[in-house]
């Protein structure tokens, strides 16, 4: 009785230790998916940069002069040439009227000689020319006399001889008194009117320069754009060496980005760009790359870019801080998921992505990534378009491991 007993006793003990416990459910994870998309995938380079003009400039006086009147202010819209301050002129315009003064009469001494009025050396050989013809008339008339007289026989040959060498002396006379006149016309003449049209250049000279003066006083702007510093007022001493305005032509925005010479080098002009300022998160302005530096900075090893941006609106302002992002390649229809969907190995292409399977738990996949850029990366092996890929809270989830997200349940 007692062993049956204790036999039954036995195959209780022995039924109690044959069944196991159930196993406890797994814990039920909350994540945040996302499905592998196909998506023009843009490579870019992110660089800090400040803005300028197209074009700017600092507006100085040519000449040292109080100034007497700004027209514009800071911040003003200003046209090619138009007058932004006027300078003290009284002075200049006096020497303007005189100068003209002295114009007028260098006109009036070269049109006088020009005329035909002579000096008194041309008029004191045009008398000599009139003694000397004079003589050689009255010699020529004598010998003439003296020849129908020797012919006659009324008087020697010896007369006849002398009035010959009277009348060859007079026409000698004559002939030098008259060149000498000639000479005298042609040089003096041109030698004058040389000097007068000298005198006269020299007078529009003068002027010239005092009308340059006077256009000197007013400041112009050499091209449209806007007043975005100003640096005297009326009153002051306006010089060549202190700027009295700064205008900047900002209907195109120049983004001066400063590129890490490491990610330098598939920056190029022609390029797709993007400017984002610091007082306007989230708010991109569109350009194209004009200029890329070919030197790298010494001091900071970056390259500087310039992404032009159309800013007729002047939206952007001169000055601004913000990030230039460029677009240095684009791969067309590429397998893509955010880059939060993979676990890269540290300095490789290669990673670990977290699927969401059918019954809504985790599958570990490899995948090789290509591309980065714009949050995202390229998926070449690995993944399938449409499935399902942890992006948040999925970091350390172990295979098997059952998950819940928005739009599903387990």
């Amino acid at each position: 009785m007692k062993n049956r007993y204790l036999c039954c006793l036995c195959l209780v003990l022995a039924g109690c230790g044959s069944h196991s416990e159930p196993e406890s459910p797994k814990p039920l994870v909350d994540v945040k998916v996302t499905r592998v998309t196909r998506e023009d995938l843009r490579a870019q380079v992110r660089a800090p940069a400040t803005v300028f003009g197209r074009q700017q400039a600092n507006i100085a006086a040519r000449i040292t002069a109080p100034i007497r009147r700004l027209l514009v202010r800071k911040g003003d819209l200003v046209a090619a040439g138009q007058v932004l301050a006027e300078l003290e002129d009284r002075d200049l315009l006096a020497q303007r009227a005189e100068a003209r003064a002295a114009v007028a009469d260098a006109e009036a001494t070269l049109e006088k000689l020009t005329a035909g009025s002579l000096p008194t050396d041309i008029e004191r050989a045009r008398g000599q020319l009139a003694v000397a013809e004079a003589a050689f008339r009255q010699a020529q008339k004598i010998y003439e006399r003296r020849k129908a007289l020797y012919e006659e026989g009324a008087i020697p040959a010896r007369e006849l001889l002398i009035s010959e060498t009277e009348l060859a002396q007079a026409r000698a006379n004559y002939e030098v008194a008259r060149t000498q006149l000639d000479l005298l016309k042609q040089q003096t003449r041109e030698r004058d009117i040389r000097i007068a049209q000298s005198r006269l250049e020299q007078a529009k000279a003068r002027l010239a320069y005092i009308e340059s003066q006077l256009e000197f006083t007013r400041l112009r702007s050499p091209f449209a754009g806007t007043i975005t510093e100003q640096f005297m007022f009326p009153g002051d001493m306006a010089k060549p060496d202190a700027p009295v305005f700064a205008v900047a032509d900002l209907s195109v925005a120049v983004a001066r980005a400063q590129v890490p010479e490491a990610e330098a080098g598939p920056v190029a002009p022609g390029q797709d760009c993007s400017f984002e300022s610091v007082d306007e998160p989230g708010r991109r302005f569109a350009g194209r790359i004009s200029i890329v530096n070919r030197a790298v900075d010494p001091q900071s090893r970056r390259v500087e870019a310039w992404c032009e941006i159309p800013n007729s609106d002047r939206k952007i302002r001169a000055g601004a801080f913000g990030e230039v992002a460029i677009t240095t390649r684009i791969v067309r229809q590429a397998l893509v998921v955010p880059l939060s969907a993979v676990e890269f190995e540290e300095g490789s292409d290669r990673g670990v992505a977290r699927v969401v399977s059918p019954q809504r738990t985790v599958m570990l996949r490899p995948v090789e990534a290509g591309l980065r850029g714009e949050g995202k990366v390229q998926v070449l092996r690995g993944l399938n378009e449409g499935e399902l890929v942890i992006i948040e809270a999925g970091y350390g989830l172990a295979e098997g491991t059952p998950v819940r997200f928005e739009g599903g349940t387990r």
